[in-house]
């Protein structure tokens, strides 16, 4: 039952069966203290009063008395079960929730355990409450159940775990054995040792996961040839010393000298790139593409959606004007005849930069000389997706820049990234105004319409973003259409212009509708978070976000950013109701107060956990029971020294010392490696 319920088959599978939290049941309190709504343990007799009522509303009935007075139990299932466990008159130890009934205090469904028993145990008062299913409950299974369970097999004379961390590491961090640590966590003697138990448990679970980054990192390194891009040479340089539109920041210049550093090693690169929206990632991505040409190779970019390709093909056009190097640009709007004669030219080396969608992952697109693949938003693509991309180049693999404009907390890149090597742009371009974010509530609306009529009249646009399309019974939102008759009550038309876009729109419509606002000829995109990634209109420096708390900070962040990046001030206006959760002010606070990503991922991942966070969703974090990333920041960091050094000192992990770490990292399942491409 509990193989199928909670997947333990074996005596280590219980043992790895973690409580989720413990109460503390140390002290035993009087009848007489009894409080409504108020969980308490009491000792005292039990005697029974009988059954009442009939059907579904079948209950027992027992008092339970100390010498302070006495309280009603009753229990509405599993009656049965209680005549024949718990003895008439018997002294038992109870804990439950007292809640008034008829102006008396009753207690349904306690715990009780013999009061010679819990003397024997020694209880310390920290009891594991474990996770269970609704299925195991109905089966008169329950968390006191398995702790007894547990027990037992704790309690056995033989109990003893081998140890799964070397000698050094326990001597250095001052660890207990595995043996205690899994004791005292299930059996906890005094809170004290239990924190030194979850302590050494909580730095394994990491030690591990990094580990099998990092190996696999190194063998990457060995198994995998890495082209040679020794030439800093005239494309490069040219376009450096001439052709920068702008003063590249000093986070720009650290990272394209990191890539410069990796491409000319003889390893395949594998670098994340992380940087805030519009805070200059492409630039740096034209670079690194100019080394790859310089040294006789094609780069290929990789862009989730038409949008988002075409805005890089623009970007990369005008970067290059004027030095003879034409990117170009397929995706699978590309007319037939057209792609024919990419694919001809791709193939016999006349394309040196390709910029495309999922287009670039088809069988019949062939490079001459692939050398570096740069993948932008890569959360939205499947790993096995990016492995054919990465399967194009030539005996040699090409070099990886992965990047996204998800900011993800040092912590958190430290483990869910550890094969990766990451590089962060956190500052932004010079002159770059901040955008003014405020928080507004819909009777506020007025107000807020009035301000966009100004900055309309000013020559500007505006962004309007509703989290849904049609309108739903089940949710109180503002729909996209139902928002747009809103919105044009306060801005008619036709003296105001409007795009529509939505995910549903067909692709051909929903280009032209985002070209007729790129290109000033509507002033309003009414949208969904389809624009959350991929439009970029330096003239629009409005944003205003309808039901606001429906989205998360990450997204809101991203959204955000789709203004802020011409020379006007530009403004986020969130949009609300007073109903708000303390999660969602909480998220509405840090918007208006911070305009920095990272900051705002770290909020971001201390609210909702980090395998919640978007394009992080990987099954190293599915293995941490006892660590928290929001929480144990000081261990992530202190072993990722401690398996930096070890696989330093003994890559292969085959000195005598750490037989224990060859073991333990045997007993890991094989994975699919997906590690070299990213």
């Amino acid at each position: 039952m509990l193989g199928s319920h909670l997947g333990i088959v074996t005596i280590a599978d219980l043992l790895s069966h973690y409580p989720v939290r413990y109460e503390d049941r140390s002290k035993i309190h009087k009848v007489s203290d009894l409080s409504d709504g108020i969980s308490m343990q009491l000792a005292g007799n039990i005697s029974f009063s009988g059954w009442e009522g009939e059907g579904k509303s079948k209950r027992l009935k027992a008092w339970f008395t100390d010498d302070t007075g006495k309280v009603e139990l009753v229990w509405f299932s599993g009656g049965k079960w209680v005549e024949e466990k718990v003895k008439e008159g018997g002294r038992y130890i109870l804990f439950g929730k007292a809640q008034i009934y008829r102006n008396s205090f009753s207690i349904a469904h306690p715990e009780l355990e013999d009061a010679e028993k819990y003397i024997a145990r020694g209880a310390s008062g920290l009891v594991p409450i474990y996770p269970l299913t609704e299925q195991l409950r109905k089966r008169k299974i329950d968390s006191k159940t398995l702790a007894d369970i547990i027990r037992n097999a704790i309690d056995m004379q033989e109990f003893m775990l081998p140890e799964t961390l070397p000698y050094d590491i326990l001597q250095k961090h001052q660890f207990v054995s595995k043996s205690e640590a899994i004791r005292e966590l299930h059996v906890p003697t005094k809170t004290e040792n239990l924190e030194k138990a979850q302590a050494r448990l909580k730095y394994e679970e990491i030690f591990y996961l990094q580990l099998r980054h990092l190996i696999l990192k190194k063998n990457n390194q060995t198994n995998y040839k890495g082209l040679i891009f020794n030439t800093i040479g005239d494309n490069f340089n040219t376009f450096f010393h001439h052709h920068i539109p702008f003063d590249l920041t000093g986070a720009q210049k650290r990272v394209v000298k990191e890539i410069r550093e990796d491409m000319r090693t003889g390893v395949q690169m594998n670098r994340l790139l992380q940087g805030d929206v519009g805070s200059g990632k492409t630039m740096v991505a034209a670079l690194a593409a100019l080394i790859a040409m310089d040294n006789g190779f094609q780069t290929c970019i990789m862009a989730p959606t038409a949008i988002l390709a075409a805005q890089h093909f623009q970007a990369f056009s005008e970067f290059l004007k004027g030095m003879g190097i034409r990117p170009v640009l397929l995706t699978g709007n590309t007319r037939k005849k057209e792609r024919k004669e990419i694919i001809e030219k791709l193939a016999d080396g006349r394309i040196e930069v390709l910029i495309g969608t999922h287009a670039l992952l088809e069988h019949d697109v062939k490079y001459h000389n692939l050398g570096l693949v740069v993948i932008d938003e890569q959360h939205r693509f499947g790993v096995a997706q990016r492995a054919k991309l990465w399967e194009k180049g030539s005996e040699y693999v090409p070099h990886i820049l992965v990047m996204t404009a998800t900011p993800i907390p040092r912590t958190l890149a430290l483990t869910v990234y550890g094969e990766l090597d990451v590089s962060i742009i956190d500052e932004m371009p010079a002159g770059r105004k901040e955008i003014k974010t405020v928080h507004r509530y819909t009777e506020q609306r007025a107000f807020v319409m009035d301000f966009a009529k100004e900055q309309i009249a000013l020559g500007r646009q505006m962004y309007v973003v509703f989290p849904l399309i049609e309108d739903s019974d089940k949710l109180n939102l503002q729909s996209l259409m139902s928002g747009y008759d809103m919105i044009t009550e306060y801005l008619p038309t036709p003296e105001y212009t409007y795009s529509i876009v939505h995910g549903k729109m067909k692709p051909d419509e929903k280009e032209h509708q985002m070209q007729l606002f790129k290109q000033h000829k509507t002033q309003i995109m009414i949208a969904t978070t389809v624009i959350e990634v991929g439009v970029n209109v330096p003239n629009a420096s409005i944003m205003i976000i309808e039901n606001a708390d429906r989205f998360g900070l990450a997204q809101l962040h991203q959204l955000r950013g789709r203004v802020g990046r011409g020379t006007e001030q530009s403004f986020c206006i969130l949009s609300t109701t007073h109903q708000l959760g303390k999660s969602a002010r909480t998220r509405m606070k840090t918007m208006v107060k911070s305009s920095d990503g990272f900051h705002i991922a770290q909020v971001d991942m201390e609210l909702r956990g980090p395998g919640d966070m978007d394009g992080t969703k990987q099954s190293g974090i599915l293995d941490l029971k006892l660590a928290d990333l929001k929480t144990d920041e000081h261990l992530i960091v202190s072993t990722r020294k401690d398996v930096e050094i070890l696989i330093d000192q003994d890559e292969w992990l085959t000195e005598p010392k750490n037989i224990v770490v060859r073991n333990e990292m045997d007993k890991i399942p094989n994975r699919t490696v997906w590690s070299k491409i990213s």
